[in-house]
């Protein structure tokens, strides 16, 4: 069994598990957020909860690039998660594997790659407005004026930077918070850009069917007008052959 198999096998086996795990992280995460005045048991529980599903995602990370024949190209085409377990302060960014448990709807969408885009982009959008909702709102609770004081204005602050769209009525005041803006930007920009190449994709399937569409109704008529020329010229031939000389 080749170290290339043994990875695959081991990340079919784990992506269940650690997508579990994810959503705890989540929970954990937004626990102590949302409800600020939460027991400090119940606080040190989730912060406990959180250091775990993050232990578990660097085991999962150093387990696949062991197991990689070509170490290398693993970290250069796996940045993100990299990123996740080096930085701490980019641990909420892992929760995107929760949109592994979107695979059930991509299977009702069938093999169109471009549904399982639009699945994925939904998914991932979702996440991303939460997660970066929840972040800032952590790291404005910092600020001695913060502009950012509830998960409404959180949210709405994320929905109107992901979009590029920036009234300025909610802003980020700490270090962290800009951070976080700055790399929201960049998943907006990001996201619009896979909208974008996927309705362009669209488009143009439209115009090769239209196209096809043309060409195969000019062939029709083209074979029509031959199958008319061969036959005239043959009850041309019958005349011909039937007249007298």
């Amino acid at each position: 069994m080749t170290d290339e198999f043994r990875r695959e096998h081991w990340e079919r086996g784990a992506e269940w598990p650690l997508t579990l795990l994810a959503v705890v992280f989540l929970l954990a995460y937004a626990l102590p957020i949302l409800r600020p005045g939460l027991a400090p048991a119940l606080a040190q529980a989730c912060e406990l909860a959180t250091w775990f599903a993050w232990a578990a995602f660097a085991v999962d990370y150093a387990v696949r690039l062991g197991l990689s024949r070509r170490r290398a190209g693993f970290v250069r085409t796996n940045l993100l998660d990299l990123a996740v377990v080096v930085l701490p302060l980019l641990r909420p960014l892992r929760l995107l594997r929760l949109v592994t448990l979107l695979s059930v709807l991509n299977r009702a969408m069938g093999g169109s790659l471009r549904g399982r885009v639009g699945v994925y982009v939904s998914g991932a959008t979702a996440l991303v407005l939460s997660v970066a909702g929840l972040a800032i709102l952590d790291a404005e609770r910092q600020s001695s004026e913060p502009n950012i004081t509830s998960f409404g204005d959180a949210l709405w602050w994320a929905a109107t930077t992901v979009t590029t769209v920036g009234y300025g009525d909610r802003y980020p005041t700490t270090a962290t918070g800009r951070f976080i803006a700055g790399g929201l930007m960049l998943a907006g920009i990001a996201l619009l850009g896979i909208v974008t190449a996927s309705f362009a994709s669209w488009l143009l399937d439209k115009v090769r069917e239209v196209e096809g569409e043309s060409q195969a109704a000019t062939r029709r008529d083209i074979e029509a007008l031959t199958a008319e020329v061969r036959a005239l010229r043959e009850e041309l031939a019958g005349l011909r052959l039937g007249s007298p000389s």
